[in-house]
Formats: structure tokens, C-alpha cells, sequence
């Protein structure tokens, strides 16, 4: 596979190359037809959240020729009051996720559109489990029921649906993976 690596973030330069793979494929810079069929992603991180989230626990990449080309963020709990697009997620994970269960919060999964369909997500994925899994009991993710692309790709890595809801126009799946 184009000899790709799995590793965690670890500089700023795999930081700002996460923001740039980040703006590519956010939802405000593609077109409908692009995000019906590509996917997208929909928050857009500032340098310094993302290095404070790095700092606390450092983010999956994916690299291919020392550039990152795909990217799981990771968001430990104690961050939930600094996004203010993931309150409602916070808010849920509150009521839907035993206390005893401890989780961590996927912030967000994306893959460079060349390097799509090789596998990656799910290499990425399994790579996060790998390394954090020993520390969690599962994962969970928010994914918008119009990205359909990411809803069946997390369901084929084994996510489940614990709850839907509604956050203005658009209807949210929480996704629970369990590790135990």
C-alpha cells in the first residue's frame, strides 16, 4: 500500500499539514456533488486547539512520503467545553455512556481524496485502536446522517448508532465502538 505509516502526531509541521488535508475537505470549501460522493468534514480546528489536543493525548496520522495524508483526531473528554459545535454531543454522551465506561472522543477522521479506497480509514482506525485501547474502553464519534459515505464506513470498521438527534437542519448519529 504506497508505503504508507501509521504513527501519532508529534510535530507542528504534522499539525499544520492536518489543518491544510482539514480545509481541503471541509464541507463550506467542496461542492454538493463532492461531499454526496467524497464525504466531508465539518468543524475546522484552530493551530493551537489542535496542538492542545495533540498535547493531551497525540492524534492518529496517516503519512505517505513524510506528509500526512489522513488524520484521526483524538479529544479526550476534558475538551468539552472548548468546541462549541460539540456541546450537544457532550451533552448526550453524558446520559447515553455508562459512568464506569472510559472513553475517548474521535474528533474527526479524514483521507486525502488520492488516497481514498485504499484502505486507509480502516487502517487508520484499527491503528487508534491499537494504541489507545489499553487506556480506553471504546470510542465515539458524531457523524451527520447526510454523510453518508462516513456512516457506512464507520459502520464497516464496527461502529453502532447509540442515538440520534437533531441539531438544527441536521440529524446526528453518536457511534459508540466498543474496545471491551
Amino acid at each position: 500500500m504506497k508505503n504508507i505509516q501509521f504513527t501519532r502526531a508529534t510535530t507542528s509541521k504534522e499539525l499544520q499539514e492536518i489543518i491544510t488535508l482539514q480545509q481541503q475537505n471541509v464541507s463550506n470549501n467542496i461542492s454538493a456533488e463532492e461531499k454526496k460522493k467524497e464525504g466531508f468534514v465539518t468543524l475546522q480546528h484552530t493551530f493551537e486547539l489542535l496542538e492542545q489536543m495533540n498535547n493531551a493525548c497525540p492524534h492518529c496520522i496517516a503519512k505517505a512520503n513524510d506528509t500526512v495524508i489522513g488524520y484521526a483526531l483524538v479529544m479526550k473528554p476534558s475538551f468539552k467545553d472548548t468546541i462549541k459545535a460539540l456541546e450537544p454531543l457532550f451533552d448526550e454522551i453524558q446520559n447515553l455512556v455508562p459512568h464506569y465506561k472510559n472513553y475517548i472522543i474521535m474528533g474527526q477522521i479524514c483521507i486525502a481524496k488520492e488516497y481514498r479506497g485504499l484502505g486507509i480509514f480502516k487502517k487508520l482506525y484499527h491503528f487508534y485502536k491499537d494504541q489507545l485501547s489499553y487506556q480506553y474502553d471504546c470510542l465515539i464519534t458524531e457523524v451527520a446522517s447526510i454523510n453518508m459515505r462516513s456512516l457506512n464506513a464507520h459502520q464497516a470498521v464496527g461502529f453502532t448508532t447509540l442515538k440520534t438527534y437533531q441539531e438544527q437542519d441536521i440529524t446526528w448519529h453518536i457511534m459508540i465502538w466498543d474496545w471491551v
